[in-house]
């Protein structure tokens, strides 16, 4: 564990053993979340948004499967 201190603007120092393995570099956008108690979570975000969108939109069924089945159900109807 590495403690360290806000500056009266709020900035934390990430710890350069983490900024490395995150890959995290002047600029880097990061998210900051609420976790449960006191936990405060910061999570380095993409610079690429198509990866960074990667899997959003992931529901239970395809949609190109769902498209298809709707065709041939009209396709039978005629």
């Amino acid at each position: 564990m590495t403690v360290t201190r806000a500056t009266v603007k709020g900035q934390v120092i990430i710890p350069a053993r983490l900024r490395k393995k995150y890959n995290i570099k002047k600029g880097t956008r990061v998210a900051v979340l609420e976790g449960e108690g006191n936990v405060i979570l910061i999570k380095p975000l993409s610079d690429d948004p198509i990866e960074a969108s990667r899997g959003i939109l992931k529901g239970d069924t395809s949609m190109t499967k769902a498209l298809i089945k709707e065709r041939r159900e009209e396709a039978k109807r005629g």
